[in-house]
């Protein structure tokens, strides 16, 4: 196996990626908003056995170099073309896509569908999403209105590393510290960049005009696909945990739970899972069920 992590350009830009494996169908990862690709380590350290993984960071995440240009869906699958493009894969391709990044995978699989073997949808941002906004929810969105999170973003891009770090505490989860310690290192310095919070500002800002767009495109038709979402109880109960009302959090995941089970919709060729024991963070605290999907997948595209 093969790990190659550099830079290349786009739209004379750096932009950094990771290609780990050099054989069979190439496996392409776009990440949630905010997330690292070195948080998918176990993950694409099992698939590389027997695919070429691919993984970049969307401009202002990682070392990746950001402007002042909007950060839209449109952009990350232009992006994404002109990588395959540069990386010489020619051949259909499996994409993987979780939450935000579930949503710019579903604006590639529209305009290119010719270009995927199949598709999968880790508890992805649903293109209906604006629904969840438009729930009675008082304590739950307090703080986590897209108004809120865009001054919060706004505050942190403005301050340097050191300011981020008081102020963040960053940390790593059980799972993290179980990684390789330079991966460790960057997970780390990932969430102190002020950059990267530029870059979830403006996705932000863009993300409910990009679901209409995306709407606007029309379905996958036969495009083999998987929605993977996470496990409902589960989830109420870490809500609960963390002190909030029961009755505001059951609201909330029943309405996540009906977007991601409307995705299955999206395509004529699909497959629903729920991964047991799951948050957000599905390829976190399940990769098992993320792993043997996408195998399953590839697998089934072979016969």
């Amino acid at each position: 196996m093969s790990e190659i992590s550099r830079m290349i350009v786009i739209n004379n830009k750096n932009l950094e990626i990771q290609q780990k494996g050099n054989r069979g169908t190439p496996i392409v990862i776009v990440t949630g908003m905010g997330n690292s690709f070195d948080e998918w380590h176990e993950v694409t350290e099992a698939l590389s056995k027997r695919n070429t993984v691919i993984m970049f960071h969307r401009p202002g995440l990682g070392r990746s170099e950001i402007g002042d240009e909007s950060r839209t869906t449109q952009a990350v699958a232009d992006e994404l073309k002109e990588l395959l493009t540069q990386l010489n894969i020619v051949e259909p391709f499996i994409l993987v896509g979780h939450s935000y990044g579930g949503l710019c995978a579903q604006h590639f699989a529209k305009l290119y569908p010719s270009h995927l073997r199949g598709l999968v949808l880790v508890d992805s941002t649903s293109v209906d999403f604006q629904l969840l906004d438009d729930l009675t929810l008082p304590v739950l969105n307090e703080d986590s209105t897209d108004e809120a999170w865009i001054e919060k973003c706004n505050l942190y891009s403005s301050m340097n590393k050191d300011e981020l770090s008081k102020i963040l505490n960053p940390s790593l989860t059980r799972k993290q510290k179980q990684f390789p310690p330079e991966i460790q290192e960057r997970l780390m310095d990932f969430q102190v960049n002020p950059t990267l919070y530029k870059a979830m500002c403006s996705e932000i800002k863009n993300w409910k005009v990009d679901a209409e767009i995306i709407k606007g495109l029309g379905d996958f038709h036969n495009l083999p696909l998987v929605v993977i979402g996470r496990d409902k109880e589960y989830c109420i109960q870490l809500g609960v945990d963390e002190g909030f009302p029961e009755w505001e959090i059951r609201i909330f995941e029943d309405k996540w739970q009906e977007l991601i089970m409307d995705q299955v919709n999206l395509s004529s060729n699909s497959k629903l899972i729920f991964a047991e024991r799951s948050g957000h963070l599905l390829y976190m605290d399940r990769p098992d069920v993320l792993i043997q999907s996408i195998t399953e997948l590839n697998s089934d595209s072979d016969t």
